[in-house]
């Protein structure tokens, strides 16, 4: 028999060179942010979670304070709804049916003050051919629940219009937007960041908040995904352009030996 060498030889394609360059490290890229994100919400979590063990705080001593103090900060207050003006925020999901948070609209008692109040999910018309029936909460009555600092600016398709006849629906809680329309409405100033009830308090509707949306096991989960998805791409890529396959493999056994 011949003797064959056994070396490693290595002849890429240009075509599948440049497509793994340019895959590999972005899958690495979408894997270690992922990583990143899972971070940010372990710490998000545990933020919530050690604000919510602090006693309420009167809203109205809150006001001036910067917005990483606020964030998640438990609130407590008394004021009444305005009945008939309020905001609808669109296109909200809950266990596979369409509704709308209702974001009413209270005026603090004894303090020439105004607060948007998230009272939490509520059915609607998928079609939005009607807005939804929206329980009014009468009379004076004692308020509960936390400060909601968005973590980012919100996502939109078009440029929100605000203003109009009541209530009104809005895609997204844009501070900058809604705050002018309620300043007007009442002649109050307004609190900077919208507060979301505790699902015992009074008017609270569907308000079991999530404030992670997804967890960071999941993220990890992804970014898993993502370093896999690179190493066999890489992995494939190498077998394609060399002999690495055949090295690996054991020799074969001489069947052709006469005895």
């Amino acid at each position: 028999m011949a003797a064959t060498g056994r070396g490693l030889q290595f002849e890429p394609e240009w075509r599948s060179t440049l497509y793994v360059l340019v895959m590999v490290p972005l899958m690495a890229g979408l894997g270690f942010w992922q990583i990143q994100r899972a971070k940010e919400k372990t710490a998000l979590a545990q933020a919530w979670e050690q604000r919510r063990q602090q006693p309420p705080s009167p809203l109205t001593e809150l006001r001036g304070e910067p917005a990483d103090a606020l964030a998640y900060r438990p609130v407590e207050f008394t004021g009444h709804f305005l009945q008939e003006e309020y905001f609808l925020l669109d296109n909200r999901t809950r266990a596979g049916r369409f509704g709308q948070e209702v974001l009413g609209i209270v005026q603090v008692s004894g303090q020439p003050l105004s607060v948007i109040v998230n009272r939490g999910w509520l059915a609607a018309d998928p079609a939005r051919r009607a807005l939804p029936d929206v329980p009014e909460v009468t009379g004076t009555v004692a308020l509960k629940g936390y400060v909601y600092v968005a973590p980012g600016e919100p996502y939109l398709l078009a440029e929100q219009e605000v203003g109009g006849r009541w209530p009104q629906v809005v895609q997204a809680v844009q501070m900058d937007k809604l705050m002018p329309a309620v300043a007007a409405l009442t002649g109050e100033t307004v609190f900077p960041y919208p507060v979301r009830l505790d699902p015992d308090s009074a008017g609270a509707l569907a308000a079991d908040w999530q404030v992670v949306n997804v967890s960071p096991a999941k993220h990890r989960a992804y970014a898993v995904q993502w370093f896999a998805m690179a190493a066999v791409l890489t992995l494939f890529y190498l077998l394609r352009c060399s002999n690495l396959w055949q090295l690996l493999r054991p020799p074969a056994v001489d069947q052709d030996r006469k005895g």
